[in-house]
C-alpha cells in the first residue's frame, strides 16, 4: 500500500481529503463564482441577446467590463478611478 492510499479505514481518509479540499473550494466560491452570479443576475433569465459566437463574445466582454468598472467605482470611488486613468 502506498502512503497516499486510503488503506483500511476509508472513512477517515475521505474525511481528511474532504477537509483539505474544502478551504480551496470555499476560497474559489468567494472569488470566482460571485462575479459570474452577478453578471448572470444582470442579464436576467434570458439567453444572450446576440447571435453568432463573435457577437456573443462581444456581449459577454461588455458585461464583464461593466462589472469591473462598477467594482472599481465601489472600491476607489469615481474620483480615484478618474485619477488612475491616463489623461
Amino acid at each position: 500500500m502506498s502512503a497516499g492510499s486510503p488503506g483500511g479505514n476509508t472513512s477517515i481518509w475521505w474525511t481528511k481529503c474532504a477537509t483539505a479540499c474544502a478551504a480551496p473550494m470555499t476560497l474559489r466560491r468567494c472569488t470566482v463564482e460571485h462575479p459570474f452570479g452577478t453578471i448572470k443576475a444582470w442579464m436576467g433569465t434570458t439567453h444572450f441577446l446576440m447571435r453568432r459566437l463573435k457577437n456573443v463574445c462581444t456581449e459577454m466582454a461588455l458585461n464583464v467590463l461593466a462589472y469591473n468598472i462598477k467594482r472599481m467605482v465601489a472600491l476607489v470611488g469615481v474620483k480615484g478611478l478618474m485619477a488612475a486613468l491616463p489623461a
